[in-house]
């Protein structure tokens, strides 16, 4: 009995002991069976086997310990799993072995070194790497090496060309079956290096080249320091890689799923949930070759292709059922050694690389003179947008896979014969002699005026002003800012006259109607009236502003009118109108619970870090504010009104003006006082409207029983006090979201602090919203002081018209 006792006590000591094993590592000649785990230094991560989702097969995989369990990021024997739990890891001289030692499979999965190694040892690092190393620590292999589905911080994705090694990135066949599937991403060193996405054998989409900073047409990724994106093309490797700045400010990982996408996701630790940061194949033009040869494709246009300017369709009939694969040929043919040269396409995404020629080290000018002596060369462009940048590069055949990317683009220079050239030339003409006609227009008419009598003046000079209206809206239209311009017939037919029963709202630039086009696609038509506050200034600067902006959280510009002196702006309509109908309407609040406010709000922050970060020119709005907030038909946020916008180029991060624009109650101090404005100033009023859509109520003329402070000063007291329950408005509130309110409250709160430098940028608070980061208490906000309102005030006495969004100031004058 007592020896039973002894041995059953054994047995179980020895179990618990293999289960619970302690440590990174595994040892020579240690046994690593099925239900043994280990876990890296930090507990990042464990190594084990697993079963995917209802799947009974088992297989040596690597998955997330302190955050989402269930999320395996590596799998070993992939393609051949254990078919019961009696895998076997063993690490002996030769390498590592995993075989079922219960059945007749042998060796599932095994990496074999060319030499004996004396005392080898495999490690999981913190990185997620798992390592094998030899008694002098020298590493022989890691599982880096072989990705999967997934690409983690500091994981390349590319080729070494000294010892062959191809690391592609490659997707599960199904969310059960980790086998290598339909999709794979890889570089493709032929002609200039580029990644492209494989589904089997054929080329599903490409990024674009990497011009230096990041692939082209990809936004500016880097969210203010947590990460940086880099690209290694030497003799020895070609290959890419993200790494984290700070690796404990955000959790981060590429995946490839089973139907082709690409995302880069990041661990929202508020919701227990992975959100996705950028989708890497986000619309039609993504897809490989959709325009065929010499074809270019456009998301903001119908049809989506169309051919470059001097080739026509390949078969015209295919073209006009949308099929677009045949692609374009030349309207004229070379003829080699005769008058050609080069028309040149902005904004573009370069063509297939794969049968390109390129050298590192030539200038553009270089480039022209070797592709024009080549009869075979079609064209030529820079790769490298960098100041000092050299690399040229030369296509040999026809140009596939070319897409419009107005804001973030490239040059390409098209080979053309000289009939070609001609059109080009004489349609340049045509436009530098209007312009010269319209300036010796101007300047005839101002040698008149100054002939005039002084009791004439007044009138000629605003007759003066309309003429010059007049020519500037004639430019607007002569300009190429890729944005369809429509007849007044079709406006006023879509509006049914602009009948009052369409108007959709008003505002000091004029109404705006819902219409509907002859191809039933609904709009919203916004008219500026004669006497808008928003005058012609606000509108050129609306139409070329918005009209190079793509975002989900921006609201597209569809067209314009500039017919017969009007100025009339096309958008998309937006069924659910704007944010302020819902958050300050008792009535429909009920109608936004919490989760999906706090995805409006998520929406406007990445709307306000394109326009601050991600786009080619940093934007900045200047008069954000909930009724310039509109909701989409599943009340996703599109930022709207950038007639008061103001862009940057290169370093510009900040200026200063006389002429100050916004809405009370939402424009920061030193730009309501002292006309500085920056990202900062934005922020501020990000900060505003958090604190309106949590409260439910407006900013401007605030009211409390007792206190005469403004809403942002109640929202500071009672964060200071620990009484922000009173601040929530509870028809939106559940309890369980009580801890995720109250953060998003302090994050308002550091967004309107008084000091622009202690407010975060947008990428920061973006972060802040979607992950567990810790938070600073903030300091006083801005317009922290207390004001008295008086009784009789029209405001007071009817609360409708007390709306922060009904008073936007246009300008102010000077100060001394």
């Amino acid at each position: 009995m007592k020896l039973a006792t002894i041995i059953l006590f054994c047995c179980i000591l020895s179990s618990t002991l293999m289960n619970s094993r302690a440590g990174d590592t595994i040892s020579a000649n240690q046994g690593f069976r099925d239900g043994d785990t280990v876990t890296s230094a930090g507990g990042e991560f464990e190594l084990g086997f697993f079963s995917p989702g209802s799947s009974t097969n088992r297989y040596l995989g690597i998955w997330y310990k302190k955050i989402s369990r269930g999320t395996v990021v590596w799998v070993a024997n992939r393609d051949v799993p254990v078919m019961n739990t009696s895998g076997l890891v063993q690490v002996n001289r030769k390498g590592i072995l995993l075989q079922a030692v219960d059945s007749s499979a042998g060796v599932i999965w095994s990496w074999s070194s060319r030499r004996a190694m004396n005392n080898p040892v495999v490690q999981l690092l913190d990185t997620g790497n798992l390592v094998l190393r030899d008694a002098d620590n020298n590493l022989v292999w890691q599982s880096f090496d072989y990705p999967g589905d997934n690409l983690l911080p500091g994981m390349k994705l590319g080729i070494d060309l000294v010892t062959g090694l191809n690391r592609i990135y490659s997707s599960w066949k199904s969310v059960v079956d980790p086998s290598v599937g339909s999709f794979s991403n890889r570089v493709d060193p032929n002609g200039f290096p580029q990644y492209v996405l494989t589904k089997g054998s054929v080329i599903w989409s490409r990024t674009g080249l990497w011009n230096g900073y990041k692939f082209e047409g990809l936004p500016n990724r880097n969210p203010n320091g947590i990460f940086k994106d880099e690209f290694v093309f030497n003799k020895r490797e070609i290959y890419y890689r993200f790494v984290l700045i700070n690796t404990t400010s955000a959790i981060m990982r590429f995946v490839l799923t089973p139907t082709g996408d690409s995302k880069l996701l990041v661990w929202n630790d508020q919701q227990q949930i992975w959100m996705v940061y950028l989708s890497l194949q986000d619309s039609d033009c993504d897809r490989y070759g959709l325009c065929g040869g010499y074809g270019i494709c456009n998301i903001n246009k119908t049809p989506r292709c169309e051919c470059l300017r001097g080739f026509v369709p390949k078969f015209q009939e295919k073209w006009k059922a949308a099929d677009w694969s045949s692609g374009c040929i030349r309207r004229t043919n070379l003829v080699c050694g005769t008058d050609e040269g080069f028309v040149k396409y902005s904004g573009v995404k370069l063509p297939d690389t794969r049968h390109s020629w390129y050298n590192t080290n030539m200038n553009l000018q270089e480039c022209e003179k070797l592709c024009l002596k080549n009869c075979s060369c079609t064209a030529f462009a820079n790769a490298d947008v960098r100041r000092g940048g050299h690399v040229c590069v030369l296509w040999f055949t026809e140009l596939i896979d070319i897409r419009d990317y107005s804001e973030d683009g490239q040059d390409i220079y098209v080979r053309m014969p000289s009939s070609e050239l001609v059109k080009s030339r004489r349609a340049e003409w045509m436009l530098e002699f209007i312009l010269i006609l319209a300036i010796l227009a101007v300047v005839l008419l101002g040698g008149i005026f100054l002939l005039i009598y002084k009791k004439k003046k007044m009138q000629k000079e605003e007759s003066f002003k309309l003429n010059l209206e007049s020519v500037a809206l004639t430019k607007i239209e002569n300009e190429d800012l890729e944005l369809p311009l429509f007849d007044f017939r079709s406006i006023a037919n879509a509006t049914s006259n602009f009948c009052p029963d369409n108007i959709l709202g008003e505002g000091g630039f004029g109404p705006v109607y819902k219409g509907k086009l002859t191809d039933g696609l609904e709009i919203a038509v916004k008219r500026l009236s004669r006497n808008s506050s928003q005058g012609l200034d606000e509108f050129k600067n609306e139409v070329s502003c918005i009209a190079k902006l793509q975002h989900r959280n921006l609201v597209t510009l569809l067209g314009c009118c500039t017919e017969k002196g009007e100025r009339i702006l096309i958008y998309e309509y937006m069924a659910n109108k704007s944010l302020d109908s819902f958050i300050f309407d008792n009535n429909v609040r009920n109608a936004l619970d919490w989760p999906k406010l706090y995805n409006i709000i998520n929406g406007i922050a990445r709307g306000l870090l394109y326009l601050h970060q991600d786009s080619k020119l940093r934007i900045i709005h200047r008069d954000l504010k909930a009724s310039n907030i509109l909701l989409d038909h599943d009340m996703n946020p599109k930022i709207s009104d950038f007639g008061m916008a103001r862009s940057f180029g290169g370093n510009e991060t900040e200026a200063n003006t006389s002429r100050v624009v916004g809405t009370y109650g939402y424009m920061s101090p030193e730009y309501a006082i002292d006309g500085q404005f920056s990202v900062k100033s934005d922020v501020y009023s990000f900060g505003v409207l958090l604190v309106e859509i949590v409260s439910g109520v407006k900013n401007r003329l605030f009211s409390h029983p007792d206190h005469s402070l403004n809403l942002l000063g109640h929202a500071w007291m009672s964060y200071k006090q620990d009484k922000l329950l009173a601040l929530i408005n509870g028809v939106i509130l559940e309890p369980r979201d009580y801890h995720e309110v109250f953060r998003v409250i302090q994050i308002g709160l550091l967004c309107v602090q008084h000091n622009p430098k202690d407010r975060p940028v947008m990428s920061q608070v973006v972060l802040m919203l979607n992950s567990n980061m810790k938070l600073h208490d903030p300091k006083q906000p801005g317009f922290f002081m207390e004001r008295y309102l008086l009784e009789s005030d029209e405001y007071l006495s009817n609360p409708n018209l007390s709306s922060s969004n009904q008073l936007t100031i246009t300008t102010l004058l000077p100060r001394e």
